[in-house]
């Protein structure tokens, strides 16, 4: 096995679930909670006791449990820490500080954040060599005020945000330049803040969106003073900066694209301005892009970006000027964190909203890694999974789906997303099932087709392009269809003659007409025929001959229409020195094929080992996959591939980072196939975007990786729109 870890090229991860339902309370005992901090995706919290609990997110030791591995879902103490006094978290890293003064640092140290060197990770709290008062960790740098009112600071410093005049990464501590008298201090991303004891404002760093709200963009190595005055108390995360007056009010600059400076625009600020409608205000904090508010009466109040339900409203809804987050009263302390928020009551008792993709809502749930029963499903004889929507087809005919129904993709005449299986409006008889990133084909008993969800391009093939239907409608002109399959803005369907008929979105030549011109109904792939079955991705197509020879057209970026190069194919080529294929499957940018000996092969798009060869080298033509034999059905997936075998046994390979490969790990590529433990009497696999989905005999559907939209099929989502009570320890 050769585990590499996995450099997201994305900003958000993906995935994940979490408990919308009220929770047992939690009895707070003599050592509740006191601080709250928060990082991009973990969660601390400081007891009265001194002594710190984690949650969320551990990949880069950020909980200090010894490990790199695995989410914790719910509040675990943090050994060989005690009489600690205050808390902070970074995006990857957490910092404590003790009552002598004593700072301590874990979790990522790759640039040097938690002070130590010769150390990527610092799994377990360490000392950092200097005495503090106060402390905040940016999101890769940490700063610490002495006792003398001088501020140090250390990690990364590629922007100038450790202040020393420099852009030097430093592993210890180096003083900032030029302040003294500080009382606090605070970290961006990017961009450090210091409070004076006169009520002054310094800040340094990265300044490209005016988180330094000295009137420019211009970054700064050292500290530049702000025009604030009578300031009490600071916050920042991103690029956007907070600061709260000693009359109440909050003021905020840098950057406004979800309105999280809350003064009713989306325009970004170089100087600061004030909070809308804002006042009697006692404490900050500052999530990614969005903000949040204590007010003297115990309220919470938040504004910004509102994708996951971050402002506690009960919505979706971004907002530029503060709304009140719902049910919450009595709160004497607040976290935010990348998108998930935190806040204590005075009886002791947390309460947590948001995202919760690993586990930082504290709530006891989170992602999977194993594989989990979908809610309320039987019967099942086909899965199709793709993006975030899954559909099952029963033994009845009928045709269910849940996840991620913004196009209507789930055909049950809405586009409301779905946590449990519901059934496809009006459709019975039903044969076998296509699934594309938004919308879904039928084939019914008939060889007629159904198609639903998205028309971008007329992938419905109804002759019209655009919008989308919520329920299903008959593909026109289109009869004796043996089966059918979908990319993700095209369609194709095989017929019982050996011809294959396409329609929908063709820039990347993927309808093999010759040309790159739409279609909104179906026409025929002319010198194509003998063909026994067809599968499709994101722009490309596969087809099997009776010869076992494959055939491939349309996007080729990557190779993966395995004919040696990377230049499109507006018609079919034959992909050279492969037969005796049985099977094929298509990923985002590779593509798979089973041999009638049981072995795999693969070419394509190799980035995240989804070819399973032991490297991470793209493959203009296939290649074997080692140690596979016996393999009776495989898939692939966005970024992963998976094989069942005749023993049934399950083998999967490439991205972990959602936990879509079933192996229990996170966070993780897999350049050859590991063997997972998953359930017995295994029929079918299915691979979707980050996760997974497996048909058992007795027509059980289970799934592992990705809940963002609930795709899994356990009755929960991603988000928690309304707050759960996190049952502390």
């Amino acid at each position: 096995m050769r585990a590499i870890p996995l450099r997201k090229p994305r900003a958000v991860p993906l995935a994940l679930w979490s408990v919308v339902t009220w929770l047992v309370a939690w009895a707070p005992g003599p050592s509740h909670a006191q601080l709250l901090a928060a990082g991009k995706v973990h969660s601390l919290s400081l007891r009265t006791d001194g002594t710190v609990l984690g949650w969320g997110a551990n990949g880069s030791a950020q909980l200090g449990n010894g490990t790199t591995l695995g989410d914790v879902a719910a509040p675990t103490s943090i050994a060989g820490l005690e009489a600690l006094v205050a808390i902070s978290a970074g995006e990857y890293h957490s910092l404590g500080l003790a009552g002598d003064g004593a700072v301590w640092a874990w979790g990522r140290n790759t640039e040097g954040q938690a002070g130590q060197t010769g150390s990527q990770f610092v799994t377990s709290p360490q000392q950092v060599g200097l005495s503090a008062q106060a402390l905040a960790a940016g999101g890769h740098h940490s700063l610490a005020v002495k006792t003398d009112g001088s501020v140090w600071a250390w990690g990364n410093n590629t922007l100038g945000q450790l202040g020393d005049g420099t852009t030097t990464q430093r592993t210890t501590p180096v003083q900032v330049q030029g302040l003294g008298s500080v009382i606090a201090v605070a970290g961006g991303l990017y961009h450090s803040l210091a409070l004076k004891s006169n009520g002054t404002v310094w800040a340094w760093g990265l300044n490209t969106s005016g988180q330094l709200g000295d009137g420019t963009t211009t970054q700064r190595a050292t500290p530049v003073p702000l025009a604030l005055s009578a300031v009490s108390a600071l916050a920042a995360k991103g690029n956007h900066s907070l600061a709260l007056k000693s009359d109440g009010t909050v003021w905020a600059w840098g950057s406004n694209s979800e309105g999280q400076l809350g003064d009713g625009t989306t325009t970004s600020r170089t100087t600061p301005v004030q909070v809308s409608g804002l006042t009697g205000v006692v404490a900050l904090a500052a999530g990614h892009t969005y903000s949040l508010a204590l007010k003297s009466d115990g309220t919470v109040w938040a504004w910004g970006s509102n994708s996951e339900g971050q402002l506690g409203d009960g919505t979706t809804t971004s907002r530029t000027t503060p709304v009140q987050v719902s049910g919450l009263s009595s709160v004497v302390a607040l976290a935010a964190g990348q998108e998930h928020a935190l806040a204590l009551q005075s009886d002791g008792s947390l309460w947590s909203w948001g995202w919760n993709s690993q586990g930082q809502l504290g709530t006891g749930t989170h992602r999977q890694q194993e594989f989990v029963a979908a809610s309320g499903l039987g019967g099942v004889r086909q899965l199709r999974a793709q993006g975030q929507s899954t559909l099952a087809l029963r033994g009845d005919g009928t045709v269910w789906g849940w996840g991620r129904n913004a196009s209507g993709q789930l055909g049950d005449g809405t586009r409301q997303e779905r946590s449990a299986p519901v059934q496809v409006s009006g459709l019975t008889g039903v044969t076998s099932l296509a699934m594309g990133s938004s919308h879904a084909l039928a084939l019914l008993q008939d060889g007629t087709v159904r198609s639903w969800g998205s028309n971008l391009g007329g992938m419905l093939g109804d002759g019209t392009s655009g919008s989308f239907r919520t329920t299903p409608a008959p593909v026109i002109e289109l009869t004796h269809v043996t089966a059918v399959a979908t990319g993700s803005y095209h369609s194709v369907a095989l017929r019982g003659d050996g011809t294959v008929w396409t329609w929908g979105n063709n820039y990347q030549g993927q309808l093999g007409s010759g040309d790159t011109l739409a279609r909104n109904t179906p026409a025929q792939v002319s010198g194509l025929s003998g063909v026994v079955a067809v599968v499709a991705s994101d722009s490309h197509v596969l087809a099997l001959k009776s010869d076992g020879t494959v055939w491939a057209w349309g996007w080729n970026f990557y190779g993966q229409l395995g004919d040696g190069s990377r230049s499109n194919r507006l018609t079919p080529v034959q992909v050279p020195g492969l037969s005796h294929v049985v099977a094929l499957a298509a990923g985002y940018g590779h593509s798979l094929a089973l041999k009638s000996d049981g072995t795999v092969w693969g070419w394509g798009d190799n980035s995240h080992g989804q070819l399973g060869d032991g490297t991470l080298t793209t493959r203009t033509s296939p290649v074997q996959v080692p140690g596979m034999s016996g393999v009776k059905a495989l898939t692939a997936g966005q970024y992963h591939s998976l094989a069942l075998k005749s023993d049934g046994s399950l083998w999967s390979w490439g991205d972990n980072t959602s936990g879509q490969l079933g192996t229990g790990a996170l966070f993780q590529v897999y350049t050859t196939p590991q063997s997972v433990s998953a359930p017995s009497s295994l029929t079918a696999v299915e691979a979707g975007g980050e996760y997974s989905v497996l048909l058992r005999a007795d027509g059980s559907v289970w799934s592992v990786g990705a809940n963002t939209y609930a795709q899994l099929g356990w009755g929960v989502s991603a988000r928690s729109l309304t707050l759960s009570l996190v049952p502390l320890p």
